[in-house]
């Protein structure tokens, strides 16, 4: 059983039930919906797919809305792409106009107004690089510094030069609206720049009255990596968004930022996620390069709650055996984890409270004894994400009433949530996390740990762990 999650985003060769279902089963834990390219439509059509599949199968599949955000894209061109040759002159306008290997527009109307001479801009992923030689009264002329094919709604890079784009959209705020109205789980946000940021989202949904949403920052900029401290505090995870960071930062950086992130979050007890191009070769090809598999599992190693497919699982020809194939790679990975150094680690920068004393012995006595699973019945959640951050070599089996906190705990590293119908007797929760091991697949010899706070509607806590056989 895999204790690092998946998240798989749904496109259109994942969104019929068939193929939703055969990913839930190969180990998909959240559906991401991106709404830079989703209707609303789609979004409760998915939605409304995974609650049946969910019922059929006995699962909780999480849900995560992407936000478009404040970028930038092309407008369109004739015959729907253009080739910009180097040292070639090029104008970029305000104004939507048809582009071609002269012209071209973009999405955000103050463009023009916003950028300095000498700004270098990238497009297309980076792949394109122009530098703004002068200001014209409604365009910039641009040199091609490295030239390259460029298609309609490709991304726009602006490098050290920050816009006056508003952060949250007339777009994103229906959106959100959306997400609020079919109880998403997670609101992922697009080119955060600042602590501001998520602090205008949290408003935003504090208007809305909604105190579920858990909200993912999207770490895509230089400026993010600035704030990279606050943000964590503001949020209750970070995804590393590598696509759009690569192209903001030199790419050699990479790596350290995103080990840099995953060490913060740790310490802060806050959840992070890896993305972008982890499996990319399996769009096309029905395995991954030995890179990507060395990517994935270096991720794992360095302790990311989960990882996330893109275009694998949107576009791509091999959505379930990609998922599969993660699935592998995670759990090899996973063996290879050093447990008792994050342990270790963990408890120099734990609170010296009582529920994280026990969580410390939970996992220290769990690692030494070679029990199969830790068990705890949860309220709020706030037990089982302890647990996981020590970071057990068994799988954490959180039970709850509250459906919402099920969904929520999808994401932690190891926690695997179930819904039960009450929390009140303590003789019926040990009884009911003996029933939940041995459908798991545990022998009756198996050790278990049980930990939690009791009485279990009162103290706010953890205040107990038991050993048992199941």
């Amino acid at each position: 059983m895999k204790k690092t999650k998946i998240i798989a985003t749904i496109g259109p060769v994942s969104k019929d039930e068939t193929i939703l279902k055969e990913l839930i089963l190969s180990g998909m834990n959240i559906a991401r919906i991106n709404m830079t390219h989703s209707s609303h439509k789609f979004t409760e059509d998915i939605i409304n797919k995974i609650k049946k599949i969910d019922k059929e199968l006995s699962t909780n599949t999480s849900i995560m809305m992407d936000l478009k955000g404040p970028d930038i894209t092309v407008n369109e061109f004739t015959g729907g792409s253009a080739y910009l040759n180097k040292q070639d002159k090029i104008r970029i306008y305000d104004d939507n106009l048809l582009g071609d290997s002269t012209k071209f527009s973009v999405s955000y109307s103050n463009f023009v107004r916003d950028i300095k001479t000498n700004t270098k801009i990238l497009l297309n992923d980076g792949l394109i690089e122009l530098i703004v030689l002068e200001k014209g009264p409604d365009y910039l002329l641009c040199e091609v510094i490295n030239g390259g094919f460029i298609e309609n709604y490709k991304g726009v890079n602006v490098i050290n030069n920050k816009l006056k784009i508003p952060f949250l959209s007339t777009k994103d705020k229906e959106d959100i609206k959306l997400a609020d109205k079919l109880n998403i789980d997670f609101l992922s946000l697009s080119f955060v720049s600042s602590s501001e940021n998520i602090l205008e989202i949290n408003d935003f949904l504090i208007e809305l009255k909604n105190d579920r949403l858990s909200i993912i920052s999207k770490i895509e900029n230089e400026a993010a990596i600035d704030d990279i401290d606050e943000i964590i505090r503001n949020s209750d995870g970070i995804m590393v968004a590598r696509g759009d960071l690569g192209v903001e930062v030199p790419l050699e950086r990479v790596p350290g930022i995103q080990k840099k992130i995953i060490n913060k979050c740790h310490t802060e007890g806050k959840f992070s996620i890896v993305a972008t191009e982890m499996m990319s070769s399996m769009e096309t090809a029905n395995r991954p390069s030995r890179a990507e598999v060395t990517d994935v599992a270096n991720a794992v190693l360095e302790g990311t709650d989960a990882v996330m497919l893109s275009g694998e699982t949107t576009v791509g020809k091999y959505p379930i055996e990609t998922i599969e194939m993660m699935s592998k790679i995670i759990e090899e990975a996973e063996q290879e984890v050093n447990y008792y150094d994050f342990l270790d680690r963990t408890m120099r920068t734990e609170k010296q409270d009582i529920t994280g004393t026990i969580a410390y012995s939970v996992v220290e006595s769990s690692n030494r004894l070679k029990t199969k699973a830790i068990i705890t019945p949860t309220i709020s959640g706030y037990t089982a994400r302890k647990i996981s951050r020590f970071r057990p070599s068994v799988p954490i089996l959180a039970l709850s009433p509250d459906e919402k906190v099920v969904k929520n705990l999808n994401i932690y590293y190891g926690i695997y949530p179930i819904l039960i119908n009450e929390i009140k007797s303590f003789d019926k929760i040990m009884q009911k996390s003996k029933e939940v091991a041995i459908k798991m697949g545990f022998e009756k010899t198996d050790k278990i740990i049980v930990t939690g706070g009791y009485p279990f509607d009162e103290v706010k806590h953890t205040n107990f762990m038991k050993i048992e056989e199941i």
